[in-house]
């Protein structure tokens, strides 16, 4: 790579900018500022091609990315901190060398004082500000939870007073080093909960220890056992964290916690339940930096896609997402109101609790200890002059009632609901006492849905699975030629489990007439499947093999969400549609 004098020549040589705009941003550089920042505020060059121009100035290598490889804990545990974020600099194994990336090598002074501390031998690379900050926000180690639990078995009696009075309001739990043992525990907790992208974290006493889990892609872990003389101090702790009462030990309690990790807002629930050996806790973690992709990026067929895109242009109807727990609902209905969030349209939602800040809508939390409950709250939003009403849950006759009400008033209704196929939602509905004829009239689109674990990219391999495998999932020998069926491995990439993240599988069922017919009828779930099903509707289970088929997932993770009566009902012929599901 060929030296440069300086960073004009470099930015000029690497043809990143033409020498006129570089003379015309010297002019207006003020004093004492680096002119590269300078270019980069201005948008006349980009960040990455700073790194790079830095890069060749000095003939040093340009990281574009650090991965947890390089990220080698045991040379990152050697600096502090607060050392890395100041300096904007962080020590890696980079071809096996101790290599000190910088985003500004201009400044040696951290540099030279890392590579004292590293015996001199080192070398110097240049990357981002953003690659590097991320990097030591995801891979600078908190204390091992092995020495953390020694450390607190060596103390001769666990205090409350070591559990920290304090409230935690938006704290950066990484800043924690010098905090009681206790509560660098349960800051190791939540940030490997975090860093592995769990959506929930499960404690769980027993007779003789304590479980520690985490649920990724929708499968509990175990992750560490502390020991059980430290139970007590342990839940006090999040008690404390989250607003509770640490006195009360027999009755259920919900609380929520504000964290950041690195510059990463955490917003996360917190229930507690008394048990036979103590309490559990359950915490749910919701990341407030997420933003919801375009529904088009859901994985909808395109024939469902075309009826979601027919059902939100309407003026009014309701919309309701179905599934159980955990499968996705809330995201699919964001989606959605994120495409219909537009400044012409008034947009409420009434959610329990609001999980996600979305910005234009105005949203609703429901306070039930205080009277706010998902019917009070929709009686004034409708007050509100709203285009479009959001409703977390239907969960009671009354709330079911005024959303029907608000349909047949002129507003689009948008909810969810607990029910284990799209056209069960209608047998559910009716069990609410709500009358069919109002079904029919106001319902557009029940969508159903589960969440598949994805095949790994990286590991995923090719096999071919047995009669018995395939017939589970209603597919002859004869109908798979040409496709290729892919297994889970594991590698380092997805923690060797052989799965990468999670997919939705999707049951819409549109109020064609013949549906509201049968509706009105009071039809039992059986036969407004089979009408569904010749009025286009693609089972949870046919959606899953159109996945399977496109190598995204497996026939044993379809076969855990998709119910056996989807694939075998007597009145379902087994395959009938899988190429159209294509």
């Amino acid at each position: 790579m060929a030296a440069y004098q300086n960073l004009e020549d470099a930015l000029l040589g690497l043809a990143f900018v033409q020498s006129d705009r570089l003379a015309e941003a010297k002019k207006t550089l003020p004093s004492g500022k680096e002119f590269g920042i300078h270019l980069v505020e201005h948008n006349i060059i980009t960040a990455e091609q700073l790194a790079q121009a830095y890069a060749a100035w000095y003939n040093i290598e340009y990281i574009a990315s650090i991965n947890e490889k390089m990220a080698d804990p045991s040379i990152l545990a050697k600096v502090p901190l607060a050392f890395l974020r100041d300096n904007t600099v962080i020590p890696i194994m980079y071809h096996d060398a101790v290599t000190v990336v910088m985003n500004n090598p201009t400044n040696f002074r951290p540099y030279d004082e890392l590579s004292l501390l590293f015996g001199g031998n080192t070398q110097l690379a240049v990357s981002t500000k953003k690659t590097i900050m991320d990097a030591i926000n995801r891979f600078y180690p908190l204390e091992g939870a092995k020495q953390m639990i020694e450390e607190l078995e060596e103390e001769k009696s666990i205090d409350i007073e070591g559990v920290g009075l304090e409230t935690i309001e938006e704290t950066d739990i990484l800043g924690s080093a010098q905090e009681a043992p206790i509560i660098k525990l349960v800051n190791h907790i939540l940030f490997q909960a975090v860093k592995n992208d769990a959506s929930d974290i499960h404690i769980e006493p027993f007779e003789k220890e304590v479980r520690v889990r985490y649920r990724i892609d929708g499968v509990l872990h175990d992750v560490m056992t502390p020991p059980k003389r430290i139970q007590g101090a342990l839940i006090s702790r999040i008690k404390i964290m989250a607003n509770l009462n640490i006195a009360e030990k027999r009755q259920p309690q919900d609380g929520r916690i504000n964290i950041k990790i690195g510059d990463k807002a955490i917003d996360i629930r917190v229930s507690i339940l008394p048990v036979a050996f103590g309490e559990r806790v359950v915490m749910r973690l919701l990341d407030k930096s997420k933003t919801f992709g375009k529904l088009k990026d859901l994985g909808f067929s395109e024939h469902d896609f075309k009826t979601i895109e027919d059902a939100i242009e309407q003026p009014n109807g309701i919309i309701l997402v179905s599934g159980p727990t955990g499968s996705g609902k809330t995201s699919t209905l964001y989606s959605i109101l994120s495409a219909l969030n537009k400044p012409d349209v008034n947009i409420i939602t009434v959610e329990d609790p609001v999980e996600y800040q979305l910005m234009g809508v105005s949203q609703v939390q429901v306070r039930a200890k205080i009277g706010l409950t998902f019917a009070n709250a929709l009686r004034s939003i409708l007050r509100q002059d709203p285009d479009i009403i959001m409703i977390g849950e239907t969960r009671d006759e009354e709330t079911a009632q005024i959303a029907i009400q608000a349909a047949l008033t002129g507003h689009l209704v948008l909810s969810t609901i607990h029910t284990n196929s799209a056209p069960a939602t209608i047998t559910r509905l009716i069990d609410m006492n709500i009358e069919p004829f109002l079904i029919a009239s106001t319902i557009y689109i029940i969508i159903a849905q589960r969440l598949v674990r994805r095949l790994c990219p990286k590991c995923k391999t090719p096999y071919t699975p047995t009669q018995e495998a395939l017939a589970s999932i209603g597919l002859k020998p004869d109908q798979v030629k040409g496709i290729t069926f892919y297994k889970p491995v594991g590698c380092e990439e997805c923690n060797n489990t052989g799965y990468k993240g999670r997919l939705a599988i999707f049951e819409i069922m549109k109020m064609t007439p013949a549906i509201a017919k049968l509706t009105m009828e009071r039809a039992d779930t059986s036969l407004l499947r089979a009408q569904a099903i010749k009025d286009g509707m693609t089972l949870l289970v046919e959606d899953g093999i159109t996945k399977i088929k496109a190598g995204l997932t497996t026939i044993e993770e379809v076969l855990s969400a998709a119910t056996v009566q989807d694939v075998v009902n007597e009145e379902i012929p087994p395959v009938e549609k899988p190429e159209k599901a294509e």
